[in-house]
């Protein structure tokens, strides 16, 4: 089991940009993929971006893709998502998740408490 904390979520105008954080925890964390999700109200939640543990992989949603930017330090068992160009339509809470690989990201066993990301216009 990994345990996941995220944070760096919070309040930024249109244009601006955020970087999440989410700090893994647990027996052999390091060697999860690690993905970024978002939920916002009355939406289903949807996986935005996933990087392989080597980090040599990476997939994005296609409407985020040249916007943001999902990278991770091993040593630091952190996953990072940059953020730039953020627009309302961002507005949502932030998830991070851990699965064996990047395939099965959308039904990953582990998450985190979710941060929330407001961008107001």
């Amino acid at each position: 089991q990994v345990q996941l904390v995220e944070s760096g979520g919070g309040l930024v105008q249109a244009g601006g940009s955020l970087r999440l954080s989410c700090a893994a925890s647990g027996r052999a964390s390091g060697t999860y993929a690690m993905g970024w999700f978002r939920q916002a109200p009355g939406k289903e939640r949807e996986l935005l971006a996933a990087i392989s543990w080597s980090g040599s992989v990476t997939y994005y949603l296609e409407s985020v893709k040249g916007r943001f930017t999902i990278s991770r330090d091993n040593a630091k068992n952190t996953v990072y998502l940059q953020m730039n160009s953020l627009k309302s339509d961002d507005t949502a809470v932030y998830f991070c998740a851990a699965s064996r690989q990047i395939a099965t990201m959308t039904i990953a066993n582990n998450w985190g408490q979710g941060t929330q990301v407001t961008v107001s216009s």
